[in-house]
C-alpha cells in the first residue's frame, strides 16, 4: 500500500531534499485521535513536499496498554486517511523491524553499552523514596525532579542495596550545562540543568522505556527531522543529550535532528483536547462519513494555512506550499462546525460517478443496499446522488436524504415530528387533488408533475406553494428536509408516489 499513490500527487518544488527523513511513530492504544492524525499530516506533507523518506513507526512497547486490534485499527486508520509510508509496517525497509516490541535486543545492547560508558547509572530509589524527597523539595522551594543521589554509589553501597532486595532502575545522566537548540516553529529554546533532572530509560525489570527506544530508533533510522506535539517539548533536551551519548557510543549517524513542536489542539471550554474527548475520535468522522480530504484540509488549518483567504486546498497543494516554519505556535481550536463546512465544500467537489460511490457504505449500513447491490439500485443512486450532493454536509446524512428510495414499501414510514406538523386536517384537500392531477398524468417526469401540481393545488385550490408542497414532500419521502420534491416522484416512480399518498390520506385524522 504505502509505496503507492499519495493523496494527491507530488508535484515539483524548488527545495527538494531527499535526504530528509521523518517519523510518525504512535502507540497501538486504542482508536487513533485527530490531534495525533495532525501530527502525521504534518509529517507526511513534510517529506512529501522534500521529496525525503516518510517513516512508520510503531511504538508498541508497552505490553499492558497495546494491542494486536489497536495496531490493526492504526494501520486501517493510515490507509483510511490516504497516506502513504516509505519504510514501515507492510513496507518494510532498510531497518526492520518498525515495531518497537520486535526490537528489544537492540534497546537492550544499546543500554548496556551507555551503561559501561558511564552515561546511564543504576538507581536504587524508591517510589515512596523519590516522592517524599520531592516532596521536601518543593515545599524548600527547590526542583523537584530526580536529586542525583545514586549518581556516585559504590560498588559496596549498590551490594548493600541488592542484598535488601532492591532492583535498580538504569538512570540517564544529564550533562551540566544549558541546552540550547533550535525549533522549527518556536525558534531558540534553552534548557539549565537544574531544570532536566537524570531520568529513567529502563525498568527495574529490564524493559526499556519510551525515553530510550524512541531517540534510539531515531538515531539508528537515521531521523533528520521530529515533527511532534508541544506537549512533548520538555523531553527534548532529554532527548537531545542522549543523542550526543549514542554519537559517542557509536549508535546511529551522530547527527542531531531538528525538532518542531506543533501547538495544541484546543478543545470544548479551551482545554486540550485529549482522547477521552468524544470529538476527538478518528471512528467517529468515519462513521459520520467524513471524507478523508475533507479532515484533512481542515486539521491542517490547526496552526498552518495555505494562504490567507484559502481555507479549502487539496493535500497536493498542501505538499507543495508546506512550510513548517509557517507553523503558527499558538494554540489552535478544534471547531466541529467549522470542520463539518470544509468537509461540504470538499463533497461537492467530487465527481457525480465518486460521490455516489462513496455513499454506498452508509446505505449498507443503514440496511437500505445488500452486501452486493443489483445494477438496478445502483443505477437509482446514480440518479438520486446528485440531488443531494448540494444539501449534504457528510456522507451518513444520505440514509435521512435518500432512504425513502431505498427502504421496501411496506417499511416505509413517516417522521411522526414532521407529520404531526404537515399531515395535519388541512392537508386532506392538497392530497386529494395531488393524487387525481397525478393518475391523470401523462409523462411522469419533473416538469409535467410540477405542472401539474402547480395547476391542481396554488391555481386550483389557491394554496401557496410552501403550505401546497410540504405535505406532499412528507406523505412521499417521510420527512420535511429531502431532495426536490418532483424529481423524487420521478426516482420513485408514479406507482409508489400514489401508493404513499394515498396512504397518507388514509391516514390523516378527520377534518
Amino acid at each position: 500500500m504505502a509505496n503507492s499513490t499519495a493523496p494527491g500527487a507530488t508535484p515539483a518544488t524548488p527545495d527538494k531534499d531527499p535526504s530528509v527523513r521523518v517519523r510518525f511513530c504512535p502507540s497501538p492504544t486504542g482508536n487513533p485521535h485527530v490531534g495525533l492524525v495532525r501530527t502525521a499530516l504534518f509529517n507526511w506533507a513534510f517529506a512529501r513536499h522534500h521529496g525525503g523518506t516518510m517513516v512508520f513507526r510503531i511504538e508498541d512497547t508497552d505490553a499492558a496498554r497495546d494491542s494486536e486490534d489497536s495496531y490493526n485499527q492504526l494501520l486501517d486508520a493510515m490507509r483510511w486517511l490516504g497516506f502513504d509510508w516509505d519504510e514501515g509496517p507492510e513496507v518494510g525497509g532498510p531497518h526492520a523491524p518498525y515495531r518497537q516490541s520486535q526490537r528489544m535486543d537492540v534497546y537492550a545492547d544499546v543500554a548496556r553499552r551507555l551503561h559501561e560508558a558511564g552515561h546511564a547509572y543504576e538507581c536504587f530509589c524508591s517510589t515512596e523514596e523519590l516522592d517524599a524527597r520531592r516532596e521536601a523539595a518543593r515545599a524548600a522551594g527547590l526542583p523537584s525532579g530526580y536529586d542525583g543521589l545514586c549518581r556516585t554509589l559504590t560498588d559496596e553501597q549498590k551490594a548493600i542495596f541488592r542484598a535488601e532486595g532492591r532492583q535498580p532502575i538504569l538512570r540517564f545522566r544529564m550533562p551540566d550545562h544549558t541546552i540550547v537548540f533550535e525549533d522549527l516553529v518556536r525558534g531558540t529554546l534553552s534548557f539549565e540543568p537544574k531544570d532536566v533532572p537524570d531520568y529513567g530509560i529502563v525498568r527495574a525489570n529490564g524493559a526499556p522505556l519510551y525515553t530510550l527506544v524512541n531517540p534510539v530508533d531515531d538515531a539508528l533510522m537515521g531521523i533528520t527531522h521530529v515533527l511532534r506535539g508541544e506537549d512533548l517539548l520538555s523531553s527534548t533536551p532529554r532527548q537531545i543529550a542522549l543523542y550526543a551519548a549514542l554519537a559517542e557510543i557509536g549508535v546511529g549517524s551522530g547527527a542531531t535532528p531538528s525538532f518542531g513542536h506543533l501547538p495544541y489542539v484546543m478543545g470544548e471550554g479551551n482545554k486540550k483536547l485529549s482522547k477521552r474527548d468524544p470529538q476527538a475520535s478518528l471512528n467517529l468522522y468515519r462513521e459520520r462519513g467524513f471524507l478523508p480530504e475533507g479532515l484533512l484540509n481542515y486539521l491542517a488549518l490547526l496552526g498552518w494555512s495555505l494562504a490567507e483567504d484559502r481555507d479549502r486546498f487539496s493535500m497536493a497543494e498542501m505538499v507543495e506550499a508546506f512550510d513548517i516554519a509557517k507553523v503558527n505556535a499558538n494554540p489552535a481550536r478544534f471547531d466541529l462546525k467549522k470542520c463539518e463546512s470544509i468537509n461540504a465544500d470538499h463533497l461537492r467537489l467530487l465527481s457525480p460517478e465518486d460521490f455516489a460511490h462513496r455513499l454506498v457504505p452508509y446505505l449498507q449500513r443503514a440496511e437500505l443496499l445488500p452486501a452486493e447491490p443489483t445494477a438496478a439500485q445502483l443505477e437509482l443512486l446514480a440518479k438520486a446522488a446528485p440531488l443531494t450532493q448540494e444539501r449534504m454536509v457528510v456522507l451518513s446524512e444520505v440514509v435521512d436524504m435518500l432512504g425513502f428510495l431505498f427502504v421496501d414499501p411496506s417499511a416505509f414510514t413517516v417522521d411522526p415530528a414532521d407529520a404531526a406538523k404537515a399531515l395535519t386536517a388541512d392537508a386532506r384537500p392538497v392530497l386529494a387533488a395531488s393524487i387525481k392531477a397525478l393518475e391523470e398524468l401523462g409523462e411522469f417526469s419533473p416538469e409535467p408533475i410540477q405542472a401539474a401540481l402547480r395547476e391542481a393545488l396554488v391555481e386550483g385550490l389557491g394554496i401557496k406553494p410552501k403550505f401546497a408542497f410540504t405535505p406532499l414532500r412528507v406523505a412521499v419521502t417521510g420527512r420535511r428536509i429531502s431532495p426536490p420534491l418532483f424529481e423524487s416522484m420521478e426516482l420513485l416512480g408514479r406507482r409508489e408516489t400514489l401508493r404513499r399518498l394515498t396512504a397518507a390520506l388514509d391516514a390523516l385524522p378527520s377534518a
